[in-house]
């Protein structure tokens, strides 16, 4: 997560790749993230540590490892941050900001949640701030994440739910994807036609959803006509529970993420 949403903002130059220091675990993203991206990989992570502005994008179950090689980092361990403390932003799954500032006294944490479509500047991110954090900070984290998509402000018990639907939606979406396409082959669509058909189909109902201000019941009963073709398909979707089976989708991801914190 972290490399997709550094990308857009190095492809645009809006980051310099001689600013960012790289700590990764894996010996093979270190060599691609040199190679590829031209980025700088501190094996040891003490430059990283040292910098003004960390993001975090670490599993939740490595993150007391990490904070103990954060602390080691800094030379002056404090118990709270001070007023010129710099920035830990992260975008570990469900980890509270309780918990950061705990194991990291001496940055000023922000928890962040942004999902994949950041790739494409089309991404969106939660954030919930941590304690000390001033109006100058917010505005350049804001702007940040807003160079990759929409950004909201989010009291930190809602960003669970937040996860859930954006974060973990992207791939409950792909299935509906790859299911849709499936069934065009079925009914006797070549594959690749199938897809681009599927792909195109979501993202001109997306847009029609938001433009237009729809709720999606209303774009349902426009093109459900009196026994007619899609109304047919709709009653295989109740049947099946598919209404359900999202909901419940979504609930189970936004427990998880509980779980993690």
């Amino acid at each position: 997560m972290a490399l997709a949403l550094l990308l857009p903002l190095l492809e645009s130059g809006l980051i310099d790749p001689a600013a960012v220091r790289a700590a990764v675990a894996s010996p093979s993203s270190a060599q691609r993230l040199r190679e590829i991206h031209g980025l700088a990989v501190d094996s040891e992570a003490t430059e990283a540590w040292r910098a003004p502005v960390v993001v975090l994008a670490v599993k939740p179950q490595q993150l007391d490892q990490v904070a103990l090689q954060a602390a080691a980092a800094r030379s002056h361990p404090v118990s709270s941050p001070a007023a010129d403390a710099p920035l830990l932003i992260s975008v570990l799954a469900g980890v509270r900001l309780e918990r950061l500032q705990r194991l990291f006294p001496q940055w000023r944490c922000v928890r962040a949640v942004p999902n994949t479509p950041c790739q494409v500047r089309a991404g969106l991110t939660g954030l919930a701030w941590g304690e000390g954090i001033d109006p100058d900070q917010r505005q350049w984290v804001q702007s940040l994440f807003a160079q990759v998509g929409e950004v909201l402000e989010l009291p930190e018990a809602q960003l669970d739910a937040f996860l859930a639907l954006t974060s973990s939606g992207p791939a409950f979406v792909a299935v509906m994807a790859e299911a849709l396409a499936d069934g065009a082959v079925a009914a006797g669509l070549p594959r690749a036609l199938a897809h681009h058909l599927t792909h195109r189909t979501l993202a001109g109902c997306a847009a029609l959803l938001h433009e237009q201000a729809l709720h999606p019941a209303q774009l349902k009963d426009m093109v459900s006509s009196p026994a007619g073709t899609t109304i047919a398909g709709l009653r295989q979707l109740e049947r099946a529970g598919v209404r359900s089976a999202l909901i419940e989708a979504v609930v189970a991801a936004a427990a998880r993420s509980r779980e993690l914190g």
